[in-house]
């Protein structure tokens, strides 16, 4: 199951975002590393700042994201706020198209 995650953080939490940035690049890389991590990115608000995250995720089910949020550091410490997902299918990756059920 592929999981598109539109994650915005709490307002004022800049800092803490920045604080907390590398554990949670450290969390990525960990997940990507076990094949989950399809695309993932920051968000920008009218002025540049970061201001949440953007993630599309591939598991089994959604037992397994919901094991990967509570172990992400942006939710663990509180950065993101607002926190939405929705199942979807991934038509085109890296400019090639996919196939799924």
């Amino acid at each position: 199951m592929q999981f598109m995650i539109t994650a915005h953080d709490g307002a004022g939490k800049l800092p803490e975002r920045m604080r907390i940035r590398p554990q949670h690049l450290e969390n990525i890389e960990r997940v990507r590393g076990e094949g989950h991590v399809l695309c993932a990115g920051g968000l920008f608000d009218e002025e540049g700042a970061l201001c949440g995250s953007m993630l599309v995720l591939e598991y089994p089910d959604r037992a397994g994201l919901d094991a990967y949020l509570a172990s992400e550091p942006y939710v663990t410490g509180k950065v993101w706020e607002d926190i939405r997902v929705e199942r979807m299918n991934v038509v085109v990756l890296n400019n090639e198209k996919t196939v799924r059920a």
